[in-house]
Parts: C-alpha cells; sequence; structure tokens
C-alpha cells in the first residue's frame, strides 16, 4: 500500500504538470492575441514556477536506490568546543526537525545526551516518510558554525563543529547478519524528563559492534527490551549504510574521482559574523539568508547534493 501510495503520488504529480504547462502555454496564446502584456507576464512567471517543481519531480524520480524510500536514522553530535559546539547541536537538531515537519515527515527522537550548561552533546531521531532516507542522506558530514558566542563574555567569534550522519532504517527487503558474539551491550538509566521509573531503572540500551566500533544507543521506551530491539535495528542501519559508503567510495577509486567530501568531512560552513552566508563547500550553492536555513528552509542545498550525485551516477552509466 505504502508503494502503491507513492506511485499514484509520483503519477498524479505528472499528470497535474502537464495540464498546467497545457493551460499556461494556452493563457500566453490567448494574451499575446489581445495584446494583454501582463496576463502573458503572470503566465510566464507560473511557468517558471513550475520548472522549479518539475526539476524536484525529477530528482524525486531518480531517488530509486536499494534503500532511498526507507525511512531514516539521523544521528548529530557535538564536536570539541564544550558548551558552544554543544549549543550548534541543538541549533542543527532544531533545524532538521523544522525541516522534516515542512515535508510532512514524522519525527522521533531514540537517544539524547544534554549538554552539561545548554545544548546537547548528541542525539538520535527517526525520520520516517516515503524517500525520507533519500532526501536526507546528503547531510551526512560535518557542519560549521561561526558566530558571536552567546557563552563568551568577551563576545569573541568562536567557530564550532558538528557532525551529521544519516543511515536507512532497514525493511525486510534488507539483510544484515551481525554475530552475537561481535556486540557489546551496555545498559544504563535515561537521561532527561521522563518520570520517576526513567531515573530509577537502566532501561536505557547501548550496542557497540567491536569489529568494526559503531555504536548504536536507544532510550526512548521504558522498556529495557524495546529498547535492546530499536538499538539493534539502528546497529543494522549503521552498518548497511557503511557498505554503501564502502561501495561509492570504491566506485569512485575506479573511475579515477578523488574528492575530500566523505563521511566526516565537512560539508557545509554557516557564518553568522562578520556577515551572513550560508555556503555547501559540496555544491557551492550559498545563500545570505540565514535565518531562513536555519528555521528548516534546506530544500536548495539537499536538490543541489542530489542532483550532482544523481548526475555523477548518469555519467559514470553513460
Amino acid at each position: 500500500m505504502r508503494e502503491r501510495t507513492a506511485l499514484e503520488s509520483g503519477l498524479s504529480g505528472v499528470r497535474k504538470a502537464e495540464r498546467e504547462l497545457a493551460d499556461h502555454i494556452e493563457l500566453i496564446a490567448m494574451a499575446e492575441e489581445e495584446g494583454d502584456n501582463a496576463v502573458a507576464a503572470e503566465a510566464e512567471a507560473a511557468l517558471a514556477t513550475l520548472e522549479t517543481s518539475i526539476q524536484r519531480q525529477k530528482i524525486e524520480t531518480m531517488l530509486s536506490g536499494e534503500a532511498d524510500s526507507n525511512d531514516a536514522y539521523m544521528q548529530i553530535n557535538a564536536g570539541a568546543g564544550g558548551t558552544e559546539a554543544q549549543d550548534w547541536a541543538d541549533i542543527l537538531l532544531r533545524m532538521y526537525l523544522r525541516w522534516i515537519e515542512k515535508r510532512d515527515f514524522k519525527a522521533s527522537v531514540l537517544e539524547r545526551s544534554e549538554g552539561e550548561e545548554a545544548g546537547i552533546k548528541s542525539v538520535t531521531i527517526k525520520i520516517a516518510g516515503h524517500q525520507a532516507y533519500g532526501w536526507s542522506k546528503t547531510e551526512t558530514g560535518v557542519h560549521r558554525l561561526v558566530r558571536i558566542s552567546p557563552f563568551d563574555s568577551n563576545a569573541k567569534r568562536h567557530t564550532s563543529f558538528a557532525s551529521v550522519s544519516v543511515s536507512p532504517v532497514i525493511d525486510d527487503s534488507i539483510d544484515i547478519d551481525i554475530e552475537e558474539k561481535d556486540v557489546r551491550v551496555d545498559t544504563y538509566r535515561s537521561s532527561g524528563a521522563g518520570g520517576q521509573h526513567v531515573n530509577t531503572t537502566d532501561s536505557a540500551v547501548r550496542m557497540t559492534h567491536i569489529p568494526t566500533g559503531i555504536v548504536a544507543a536507544c532510550q526512548a521506551e521504558r522498556s529495557q527490551h524495546k529498547n535492546r530491539a530499536q538499538a539493534m535495528e539502528m546497529l543494522k542501519a549503521k552498518l548497511y549504510a557503511q557498505q554503501l559508503q564502502e561501495r561509492e567510495d570504491a566506485a569512485a577509486a575506479e573511475h579515477g574521482e578523488k574528492t575530500d567530501i566523505g563521511w566526516g568531512h565537512q560539508i557545509r560552513s554557516y557564518v553568522l559574523h562578520p556577515y551572513q552566508m550560508i555556503k555547501d563547500l559540496r555544491t557551492g550553492v550559498e545563500t545570505s539568508n540565514t535565518q531562513a536555513v536555519l528555521d528548516g528552509d534546506l530544500d536548495a542545498f539537499l536538490e543541489a547534493a542530489l542532483s550532482q550525485k544523481l548526475e555523477g551516477g548518469e555519467d559514470e552509466a553513460a
């Protein structure tokens, strides 16, 4: 039913674009015959808007990777820098939650570690929605913030870093085998608000995959059993995402591609002082409307990154 709904949505989008295109062209022809320049200009502006919509639909139809249609796990970790970096991680979380809301996706917090004074040390959220992983996967990397720190009494400019990693939620079509001997399981008390139960039982679970060092943690449920199951799913998702990245790296090496953009590398710079500018270092897309981006207006960056990735795939196929 989910696949059917997605296909119907795609088809209806194409048909709607076809109808709007025909209507606008007909309106321009009529306006030119009658010499109504205002109506013609309005129809041409509508055509430009339609072109943007069609470009977005094109990207969505090309999100056909193994897990692009799946839900996603997103983990945000504050870098070195104490309270300033932890506050930056919290700002990123707010930005992504706003973006998730704008795209009509659903978000649920699975694990959250609060900072000592402000912000967060780390957080893991699950993004539920059609093509959630396909749209969010290009956000993996290091995000850099430059601003006057509100935590510095001398009002000096600070540079902070936070890392974002995105992995797909594993469904029945993907088989990831993890041997029990390769996993270390630790239990601890959940942090944050949640009532007496949260504060008195070791319900939170952290799993470490010993061969790779990959860690997954969950404290969303009151039951340790449920948290354990969720942490295992997250661990499988991270291992699968690592496999996907290794395949991409191998393909890039085979075709002689050289890039500094990979997991753990800086992908975007957010400068709030001495000027206002957010720039994606992979695609060159930039904007001075920093507040809109921090309020979740990320589509221009995501579409450019996806287009670049998809065009690279097309060139490789050719």
